[in-house]
């Protein structure tokens, strides 16, 4: 099961300067970290994104999923990154396993280099990089790798064909991610999709839990009706009707760009506005509950 979530290139266009908009995406880390969410997406919303453009919002969240222990390595001094320290630890538990052949932390690391014996050093946060024997597909310097540490002292370490704990940041758009084999339920959230209750949550956990889930999210004053160009579902009101059985939608719009349920996960909402990082908890939360 596969847990997506799409936030847009707008999603900073509101902030004030370049700490407030640096503060905001670490807040939309820590939802994606504290939820277990595998893929955090970046969608193009051109034109919108106000003077935090050409790259901001992916850059700081792929900073954000990077391990401390990797980040100067991997990022050294960008210009995007001139509030980096004001972003949250993220804290990311490490995966064991209870097996000889599976124990230890698995570990992300980045290739320092590559040498003519057939070794390569790897930096993965340890007091020094380690070498190991290099892969039959081969590695490249920078390359990013996942490794398997089951011992310090002596350093025992391997190669492993696994994900690191943690998400990754990609950037596609919208109708690529909505037509993945493995997008799940499809779910847009928006003031005017359908009020969450209860009774509607357990159908909605139920149906998302065997299947995945792609969870999709708008910008501030530019919700997802606004950045698709389609009218609210339901209008002012709040309507409980799928996208799919819509006829508002424009003729031409590709298949792939619809969603299975446009979602309310905040019903009642005492603030004028519900910005993007507190949506996400408020939905990421009721759907990472079990019976």
């Amino acid at each position: 099961m596969t847990v997506s979530v799409l936030v847009p290139s707008s999603l900073t266009r509101e902030a004030e300067d370049k700490r407030e908009a640096t503060r905001k995406l670490g807040y939309v880390a820590r939802a994606a970290a504290v939820f277990r969410v595998d893929r955090l997406v970046v969608f193009p919303d051109s034109g919108a994104e106000g003077r935090w453009g050409d790259g901001f919002v992916e850059t700081v969240l792929r900073y954000a999923a990077t391990p401390p222990y990797l980040r100067k390595e991997a990022w050294g001094k960008r210009d995007e990154l001139e509030y980096a320290g004001v972003l949250p630890p993220l804290r990311v538990a490490s995966r064991t396993g209870s097996g000889s052949d599976d124990s230890g932390s698995l570990r992300q690391g980045i290739v320092t280099e590559v040498g003519s014996d057939g070794r390569v050093r790897v930096n993965c946060g340890l007091q020094h990089p380690i070498s190991l024997p290099e892969p039959d597909e081969g590695l490249t310097e920078g390359e990013r790798v996942s490794i398997r540490v089951s011992s310090r002292r002596p350093v025992r370490a391997k190669f492993v064909d696994e994900s690191p704990p943690g998400f990754v940041v990609e950037a596609s758009d919208l109708s690529t991610e909505l037509s993945r084999d493995d997008a799940g339920v499809r779910i847009a959230t928006s003031r005017h999709g359908e009020q969450l209750s209860v009774d509607r949550l357990g159908d909605i956990v139920a149906d998302t839990a065997p299947r995945g889930t792609t969870v999709a999210f708008g910008a501030p004053e530019r919700g997802l009706p606004e950045i698709l160009g389609v009218a609210p579902p339901g209008g002012d009101e709040g309507g409980a009707e799928t996208e799919r059985e819509r006829t508002d939608l424009p003729a031409d719009e590709p298949d792939g760009s619809r969603f299975d349920l446009w979602l309310n996960a905040v019903p009642n909402q005492g603030s004028e506005v519900v910005r993007t990082e507190e949506a996400m908890f408020a939905v990421l939360a009721c759907l990472s509950l079990t019976e």
